[in-house]
């Protein structure tokens, strides 16, 4: 039977990818040489699995090599090593991502954005914003989140540029929950002008946005976006009318039960629960004769609460 070592050196690179595979739980003493050597393999696949067995080798032979692998020719080993060198969380991992950030190659430039993305260094806010200006949504996309996830005051104006006018519809995407990162209210004016935008799912994120960041000034939007053809964006804005409890939005809410979406008439019902209006008593009851037996139960558990929160404030 062959040795891991000679399994490494096979012609066969499903072999060789299967021997890396079983280096990390194999009797060799340092398996780390292996992997590194592996990283250099022909074949795509092994070197894939090369880096992602060395994700928690915290080794600073490991960092430079990986930071070689950010070059690679296949984009799965360089999104796969940008991720790696992410989750090390080692003081120098982070510099070889930094490094590559404003890359000319825009897939190197794109994997290194997203492995220092979760790092949330400052040293990449500059390098970020430059990439805001590529000509490919991908790096645009890529650098919205790393400017996301830094919650840089200065990013605010910028994202909310991008939200309004980029010419991707998954970039304007991508700076609306972007904002989502931020706590001030200054974002707010751009995620009213997201809910109004051509494409679909950038008017499903702003709605989602707006309840997660809990901004009462976008209820009047919101209630409105209850009217919006897909039925995917008026469940983003049903579940941000109930997280904001806006008794404003009842009316608006109870006729979204007579919609031929199981999912909208879900969260609808759960947002008339969370905001405890008891105009909501009778469209709930009819609810409990959906025929959707999920719309049935929350029906029955939103209907409970408005009754014991009426009942209270009667006997008070």
């Amino acid at each position: 039977m062959m040795s891991i070592e000679e399994r490494l050196q096979d012609p066969d690179a499903g072999i060789r990818r299967v021997a890396v595979l079983d280096l990390m739980d194999s009797d060799v003493d340092d398996p780390v040489p292996f992997l590194l050597a592996a990283l250099d393999d022909s074949d795509a696949a092994v070197r894939l699995e090369a880096v992602r067995a060395l994700e928690s080798v915290e080794r600073q032979e490991v960092i430079e090599a990986l930071a070689k692998c950010l070059r690679d020719s296949d984009e799965a080993v360089r999104n796969a090593t940008a991720e790696v060198l992410a989750e090390l969380k080692m003081a120098t991992s982070a510099q070889p991502l930094i490094d590559l950030l404003i890359h000319p190659d825009p897939f190197v430039r794109v994997a290194a954005l997203n492995g220092v993305k979760a790092l949330r260094v400052d040293a990449a806010f500059g390098p970020a914003l430059v990439s805001l200006e590529h000509e490919l949504p991908e790096v645009r996309r890529a650098a919205v989140g790393v400017l996301g996830y830094l919650r840089h005051p200065h990013a605010i104006g910028h994202l909310a540029m991008l939200a309004a006018q980029d010419d991707a519809p998954e970039v304007r995407r991508a700076a609306v929950g972007a904002l989502g990162y931020s706590t001030e209210v200054s974002v707010l004016p751009a995620l009213k002008r997201a809910m109004r935008d051509d494409e679909w799912m950038v008017r499903e994120e702003s709605a989602a946005t707006v309840g997660k960041l809990a901004l009462s000034a976008g209820i009047p939007e919101l209630i409105e976006v209850l009217a919006d053809p897909y039925w995917q964006v008026r469940v983003k804005a049903a579940r941000s009318l109930g997280r904001l409890k806006a008794a404003a939005g009842v009316p608006a809410l109870i006729e979204q039960l007579g919609h031929g979406s199981s999912n909208l008439r879900k969260e609808a019902v759960i947002a008339l629960g969370e905001i405890g209006d008891a105009r909501a008593i009778t469209a709930l009851e009819a609810a409990m004769d959906d025929s959707d037996p999920d719309v049935r139960k929350l029906a029955r558990l939103a209907l409970a609460t408005i009754q014991v929160a009426d009942h209270h404030q009667r006997a008070s």
